[in-house]
C-alpha cells in the first residue's frame, strides 16, 4: 500500500491540480480525507471517484448536501470549521496537503503539525501569520514542511546539497500580474474584472487579485524569511514578466542558480509529493526557443505599495505579518464584492498594522484574537 494523504481545499485550484497529480503519478497513493469550503456538487464528485475515509465541508447547507449524497457509502461527513481541524489533525496519514485560501489555512497547519504529520503547504498565510509557532513546533515534532508555492519550491530545489552559509541572497520572481505597465494615475479605477486577468496563472480569485497588487510577492518574502531562515535584506523580489524562472538562489562566490519551467502549478505539486525524486510527468515541457526571450525590471514600490508594507511588517516582527495578512484578506474581498477601490487595499492594510496592540511572541490564541479583531476593525470601516 502506499502513501496516505489529506487533502484541504480539494475543490479549490491547488486541490484540483493535486489530484491531477496524483492521477498521474504512477506511485499508488491513497487518498484519505478531502475537505472543501462550499463546492458539495465537486467534493462528492471527489468522494465517489476517491472514496476517502471522511470528507469535511465548511458551509452547513452544502453539507447536508453531502450527507445526502453520500449516506449509502462508507464516508464519513464532518460539517463546519471544527470538522476541518479534526480532519487535519488525524494521524493516520503521511502527508497533509494545504490548498486553503488565506488565514483559515494556519491553523490547520499547526493542528497537522501537532499531530506528527509531515505538510505540503501551499497557504502562504500560515508561515506569514504563525511563522515562529510553526518552526517552533516542527522541531519539536520532528515533522518536515514541503512547501508548494512555485517560488518557494524553486529555491528548495536550488538549495538541494547546498550550505545554507554559503548563500548570499534569494531572488524571488513575480510577473508584475496585469498591471506592471499601467499608468499609476489610473490604478483606482481598476475593475474586477480587469484585476482578476492574470497574463500567465490561472489561480483561484483571492491569489490573481494578491498578484495584481503583488501583496501575494510581499507574503512569499516573508514565507522566505520563516521556510528558509534568511534575513529580510537577503530577500529580493525581481519582476520577471514570463514567468518561466521561478527563483534564483546567488551564493557567495557570486554564482547563481535558477530554477525554470512553464508557469503550470502541477510541477510544483508533483515535487512536494515525490520529494527527494523527479519523476516523469506529461506536463508541458519548456521551449526556450519557442520563448525566445527573458526579461527583468526592479519593483516599482510607488505602484505596488503591498510590497513594502509586508517587508515593513516582516521587520516589525511579532504580531505585524498576521495583521497584515489578515487586513490583505478581508480588504481584498471587499474589493471582489465591489465595497471598495483597488487602491484602498493598501491603504486599508497599513492602517490596520499602525494601530494595532502588538505582541512580540504570539500564541496561537493571541493569532485568532488578532484575527477576530483586524476583520471586525475593517468591516465596521474605521480605517477611513
Amino acid at each position: 500500500m502506499g502513501r496516505k494523504i489529506s487533502i484541504l481545499g480539494a475543490t479549490g485550484s491547488i486541490g484540483v491540480n493535486t489530484l491531477k497529480v496524483v492521477d498521474s503519478l504512477k506511485e499508488e497513493i491513497e487518498i484519505k480525507y478531502l475537505t472543501a469550503k462550499k463546492n458539495a456538487k465537486l467534493l462528492i464528485k471527489q468522494a465517489l471517484k476517491y472514496r476517502p475515509s471522511a470528507v469535511g465541508i465548511l458551509d452547513e447547507n452544502a453539507g447536508k448536501l453531502v450527507k445526502e449524497k453520500l449516506e449509502k457509502e462508507q464516508t464519513e461527513v464532518l460539517i463546519g470549521r471544527s470538522g476541518l481541524l479534526e480532519i487535519a489533525g488525524r494521524t493516520d496519514v503521511d502527508l497533509m496537503f494545504n490548498g486553503l485560501v488565506g488565514s483559515s489555512g494556519m491553523e490547520p497547519t499547526l493542528f497537522a503539525i501537532q499531530s506528527g504529520v509531515d505538510v505540503a503547504l501551499s497557504n502562504k498565510e500560515s508561515l506569514v501569520m504563525a511563522g515562529d509557532l510553526i518552526n517552533r513546533t516542527k522541531l519539536e515534532k520532528g515533522v518536515s514542511l514541503f512547501p508548494v508555492d512555485s517560488e518557494h519550491s524553486a529555491i528548495w530545489q536550488c538549495l538541494t546539497g547546498e550550505k545554507l552559509e554559503d548563500v548570499r541572497r534569494i531572488i524571488l520572481t513575480g510577473s508584475g500580474g496585469p498591471f506592471r505597465t499601467r499608468e499609476i494615475s489610473t490604478l483606482s479605477d481598476i475593475t474586477i474584472e480587469e484585476a482578476l486577468n492574470h497574463p500567465n496563472w490561472d489561480m483561484g480569485n483571492k491569489i490573481t487579485i494578491d498578484s495584481a497588487t503583488m501583496m501575494n510577492k510581499g507574503l512569499e518574502v516573508i514565507e522566505a524569511h520563516w521556510l528558509f531562515n534568511l534575513s529580510s535584506d537577503q530577500i529580493k523580489i525581481v519582476v520577471h514578466p514570463q514567468s518561466i524562472i521561478h527563483s534564483m538562489v546567488e551564493f557567495r562566490d557570486s554564482s547563481v542558480k535558477a530554477q525554470l519551467g512553464v508557469p503550470d502549478m502541477k510541477v510544483p505539486i508533483q515535487y512536494a509529493l515525490s520529494y527527494p525524486n523527479h519523476v516523469d510527468s506529461n506536463w508541458e515541457r519548456l521551449d526556450l526557443v519557442e520563448i525566445g526571450q527573458l526579461t527583468f525590471e526592479d519593483i516599482n514600490v510607488t505602484r505596488f505599495p503591498c510590497i513594502q508594507l509586508a517587508y515593513d511588517a516582516l521587520n516589525s516582527g511579532g504580531s505585524t505579518p498576521a495583521v497584515l495578512n489578515v487586513a490583505n484578506d478581508t480588504a481584498v474581498y471587499k474589493f471582489l464584492n465591489g465595497e471598495i477601490n483597488f487602491t484602498d487595499i493598501p491603504r486599508i492594510i497599513e492602517k490596520a498594522c499602525e494601530i494595532h496592540e502588538w505582541i512580540e511572541h504570539p500564541t496561537l490564541e493571541d493569532l485568532l484574537e488578532i484575527e477576530g479583531w483586524t476583520v471586525q476593525y475593517i468591516k465596521n470601516g474605521t480605517y477611513t
